[in-house]
């Protein structure tokens, strides 16, 4: 993935040693029209991994929205959230994997201009939908562990709605300049000097453009996020040492069953931001790599390969979240195999009649 937007690099089948089937498409339209498609057979392979990170992901996510939206329990502030992160990640599995799996079997954009400037919009919507939402989650936890006082349970569920509904529109309002821009262009091999066709943010002509999309990526969607997160983290790390230093030996025993209960939500939320980071930091590096070097395509097997991973890296972070929290969570881990299971939603809430209120992830 081209973080985070659509990507140029191409695949030139007449470079790939013959690895290449001929198909013949017939499309219906007012006449008759015959179409050329070499598929590139590795690419069969990179398309297999695509599919099995959208089936799970597919799975996990929609499991994840039914165990805490379903289950009375389990609809706290940062189970809230992340359904609204589930969401996101959703909308990326089945619009745009689909659509980079692809570019890996054919030589050419499938999808004409309309998906040209959709696929880019949605995947932006989606990125932008996972950072902030982790930002926020940090933000929530900072709140509920330095400033607990200054949570208001009565307006929680109200809250936290609004919240993600600003987050998606933000994520939204920032994704519209990529649908705008982005265009079929035509651009030329360096070593060949063939042409071809693809879907980009900008033509291939000038060096500033392409410097300012992915430095703007980098810091938007990633440097300044994670930065926020970091600084969030440091207060509650500060705070949860001196609660810990301030608790007697002996007695208090609710209050340090409270404290061990909020170290374990923010270590949640802290592995969600560490996955997040290093799914897609390769995808930025090279994206920034390629935008520093636009004035030549490289074909080279080493940028193949390192685009292959990042890209499949930065999808599998879209199908990680659920799992990572069912390892990390034994009362969600517990609802995700009874969701998983089509359990009856009036059962587990019975099965949680009588139990304290306690705020879970």
């Amino acid at each position: 993935i081209k973080p985070p937007t659509n990507d140029s690099f191409v695949i030139n089948p007449e470079d790939s040693g013959g690895l290449v089937l001929n198909v013949s498409g017939v499309f219906l339209d007012s006449t008759v029209e015959q179409h050329q498609y070499n598929i590139w057979l590795p690419g069969i392979g990179v398309a297999v991994v695509y599919g099995i990170i959208i089936i799970v992901g597919l799975v996990g996510n929609v499991t994840l929205m039914k165990t805490c939206l379903l289950v009375k329990s389990m609809r706290t502030v940062p189970n809230l959230f992340l359904s609204s992160l589930a969401l996101g990640d959703l909308l990326l599995l089945v619009t745009c994997a689909p659509v980079d799996a692809s570019r890996y079997l054919v030589d050419e954009w499938l999808f004409g201009r309309v998906g040209c400037k959709m696929i880019p919009f949605i995947q932006l919507t989606s990125v932008g939908v996972s950072v902030f939402t982790l930002t926020a989650l940090s933000a929530d936890r900072y709140k509920a562990i330095v400033k607990p006082l200054d949570m208001h349970r009565s307006r929680a569920t109200l809250s936290i709605c609004l919240r993600a509904g600003a987050i998606w529109l933000l994520s939204v309002t920032l994704a519209i300049p990529e649908a705008v821009f982005s265009d079929l262009h035509t651009f030329t091999t360096s070593h060949t000097n063939e042409t071809f066709v693809t879907c980009a943010p900008y033509p291939h002509a000038g060096e500033l453009h392409p410097k300012i999309h992915s430095t703007a990526s980098f810091l938007i969607f990633y440097l300044i996020p994670l930065f926020i997160i970091s600084v969030y983290y440091c207060f509650i790390a500060r705070s949860l040492v001196r609660s810990s230093a301030d608790i007697p030996a002996e007695g208090h025993l609710h209050l340090q069953k409270q404290i061990k209960s909020r170290k374990r939500l923010a270590k949640t939320v802290l592995v969600f931001v560490g996955l997040f980071a290093v799914c897609w930091l390769p995808s930025h590096v090279i994206y920034l790599y390629r935008s520093y070097h636009y004035d030549q395509v490289d074909t080279s097997l080493g940028h193949f390969i390192a685009s292959v991973c990042a890209r499949i890296l930065a999808f599998t972070n879209s199908c990680v979240n659920p799992f990572a929290l069912y390892l990390m969570s034994k009362s969600f881990s517990k609802h995700f195999n009874k969701q998983l299971c089509c359990t009856s939603p009036r059962r587990l809430n019975s099965q949680n009649s009588g139990r304290t209120n306690i705020t879970t992830v």
